[in-house]
Formats: C-alpha cells, sequence, structure tokens
C-alpha cells in the first residue's frame, strides 16, 4: 500500500465542482484585485473565527509582518519569538527592521514556554509573537498576562491552526491572529495568500492601508505601504473550502486520535495535547532518536513523512550574524533532529491509517 503524507488533489475531488464554478463566477465578473469575492470571503472567516475584522493579504508571511507594522513594531524594537518554528516568523520580525529574540518551547506540546517569554523581556521588547504550532494552541491566557503585565503588544501565528479552540473558544475570536492559506494548510488556496483578523479596529484600518500601497483613496497615498492583498480567485476558492472546513478538521480528528490510541504505551513519543486545547492536528508529529533510519523504513513500506522543520531558524545561514550558534537553544535542536510528521490528509482512508499504524508499530 502506498500512504502519501498529503493528497491536496484527493482531498479537493469532492469540492472540484464548486471550485470550478468559483473559478469560472471570478473569470466573468471583471473585478480581478480586491472588490466583492474578496469582501465575501473576508466577512465570511471573520464570522468563522469569531473577529469584528479580517483583511486578506498575498501571504501568510505579509499577514505576520503588516501585523506587526500596524503594531508598531518597526527599527530597534525586540519581539520575542519561538526557536522552534518555521522561518517564516523570524522573517517577519526582520523585515520590520526588528530584532527577532529567541525562546525554547515546552516540552511536551512543543509551543512556546510563558516562563522563557518572561525572561526574554528586555526594555526594547514591543511585542510577543507566540505561534500555534501543528494546529495546537499555545497557552495565550498566560502570554497574555505577560504582555499586559510589560505593555507588550501580541500577534498570533495562526498558519496552522484554522478553527482550533484555546479553552473553547477558537483562535482568532480575541486579539490579532496572522494566518496563510498556503495550499497545504487546513484551509489552503490554490496559490500562495494570507490575511490577518483582529479585534483591533485601530490595526485593522492599519493593515488594510498597508496592504494597498498606504491608500485607502484611489491615487492619494497616506503612508509607504505594501502590494499585498489576497486575489479575488483565490478569495472565491477559500469561501468553497471554510464551508468545508469543519468537515475536513473532524476527519483529521479522528486520524489523530485513531494515532494516539494505537501509539500509547507503545514506548513511542506521540503528541500531548493539554485539557484546555482543541487541535485541528494540521501536522501529527512524532520523535524518534534514529530518525533517518525509521524514516527510511516507513518509506520503504510505501509510507510518506515528512520533517518539519529539520533546520531551525538560529541555525540557518540567514541569521548566521544574530549571535545564535549551535547548542544555544538545545531544546530546539533535538526537537529538530527526532521530529518526523506523519500522514494527515482528510481523504486519507481508514485502510491507509491502519496500515500507517500497524508499520509504525512494527518498524519503530
Amino acid at each position: 500500500m502506498k500512504v502519501p503524507f498529503l493528497d491536496l488533489k484527493a482531498a479537493h475531488d469532492h469540492l472540484q465542482g464548486q471550485i470550478e464554478a468559483a473559478l469560472l463566477r471570478v473569470a466573468r465578473s471583471g473585478s480581478y484585485v480586491l472588490g466583492p469575492e474578496l469582501e465575501d470571503f473576508e466577512a465570511a472567516f471573520a464570522r468563522y473565527v469569531g473577529s469584528p475584522h479580517c483583511a486578506g493579504v498575498a501571504n501568510g508571511l505579509d499577514a505576520l509582518r503588516l501585523g506587526l507594522e500596524a503594531m508598531g513594531v518597526g527599527p530597534g524594537d525586540e519581539v520575542v519569538v519561538p526557536a522552534n518554528t518555521y522561518i517564516a516568523t523570524w522573517l517577519a520580525v526582520s523585515q520590520c527592521g526588528a530584532v527577532p529574540v529567541p525562546v525554547e518551547p515546552l516540552e511536551d506540546t512543543y509551543n512556546i514556554d510563558p516562563d522563557a517569554v518572561r525572561a526574554a523581556i528586555t526594555e526594547r521588547t514591543k511585542a510577543v509573537l507566540p505561534v500555534h504550532l501543528y494546529g495546537q494552541p499555545a497557552d495565550m491566557n498566560v502570554l497574555e498576562m505577560i504582555a499586559q503585565r510589560h505593555g507588550l503588544s501580541v500577534l498570533e501565528d495562526g498558519a496552522q491552526a484554522h478553527g482550533a479552540r484555546y479553552k473553547s473558544r477558537r483562535i482568532g475570536s480575541k486579539g490579532t491572529v496572522a494566518w496563510s492559506y498556503y495550499p497545504t494548510k487546513n484551509l489552503g488556496a490554490l496559490g500562495d495568500g494570507g490575511a490577518l483578523t483582529t479585534d483591533d479596529d485601530a490595526i485593522s484600518a492599519r493593515v488594510r492601508l498597508l496592504r494597498n500601497y498606504g491608500s485607502s483613496i484611489k491615487y492619494q497615498n497616506d503612508v509607504k505601504g505594501f502590494n499585498s492583498r489576497l486575489d479575488p480567485i483565490q478569495a472565491a476558492v477559500l469561501k468553497v473550502k471554510l464551508d468545508a472546513l469543519d468537515d475536513a478538521t473532524s476527519r483529521r480528528q479522528s486520524i489523530a486520535k485513531r494515532y494516539s490510541e494505537a501509539f500509547s504505551g507503545a514506548g513511542l513519543c506521540s503528541p500531548f495535547v493539554p485539557a484546555w486545547a482543541d487541535p485541528v492536528w494540521h501536522l501529527y508529529v512524532l520523535r524518534h532518536p534514529d530518525r533517518a533510519s525509521f524514516q527510511k523504513r516507513l518509506a520503504d513500506a510505501g509510507i510518506a513523512t515528512v520533517i518539519h522543520y529539520p533546520i531551525p531558524p538560529h541555525l540557518q545561514t540567514a541569521y548566521e550574524n544574530a549571535g545564535h550558534r549551535r547548542g544555544s537553544f538545545p531544546l530546539t535542536e533535538r526537537l529538530a533532529a527526532e521530529v518526523l510528521s506523519l500522514p494527515m490528509c482528510p481523504a486519507q482512508t481508514d485502510e491507509q491509517t491502519e496500515y500507517v499504524i500497524d508499520n509504525i508499530l512494527k518498524l519503530a
């Protein structure tokens, strides 16, 4: 049996007719930048997460950067970020001219450690940027209390967490969250896309200004802005897929539940979920001390896996001048050497899931 890591075509098959109808509608509309398709999706996604505002932008990195810009983050500022994350979290800070200050994760959830955040705050700290890694919420109440105590802004990276709940409320229903709609995300477009949701009227207005050349009135530019607008074609596709997101999430949760039941007591380092978290399982991640050989054994059995992420940001060449070195963040480095993401697709069959489980128990 062959089990792909993620089969995007299979995941979309039942929506193909609706997606093609949406594409045709946009093609015939004569409105190809901003416009009603984008406005409809923004309203729908805002309702879905429970936020008063949603502004679509070109991609997830832009959502992070424009969110930080709207919060006033700039040169000379510091932003506390996870060491254990995809590099986009750091890049957004750097693109504002600010300095990413990395801290270690909690070993049980892999999300940012609030105590480490507290210890990293200096007089230059402007914001905290937690990531809801793998689709599991970070502990936002604690992080928000720390931020409030020190007068800091909080921007959440929700790129992997569409529909996730923290203490029964959806991520995005409170605060400001940057989203990615990259095709492999739980809510993915047919290309790049992103958005920012917020309950702050001023941040919403600022992001809308920044994404459109700094202009709210044609040919009148109030600030030095950017060109970062979610394409109406992608917005129309995302609206179709948003209507089906809860069903896809339910399927992911079912697969994750079966994995966790099977691996419990088997000596495998499988995900821990706090009682207050309701993850959406963008990724289901195991750890293995000899990952390379384990991954090869699974590949030989026809099971595709992916490493998220093999090189942490502080060891990337892009940040070689930031003063970090190997050993600076030992837990993050250990995770990067051990984590392995299992097949996780809403179209994955029960037979495929059982095949993955059987082989992992046999080959681990």
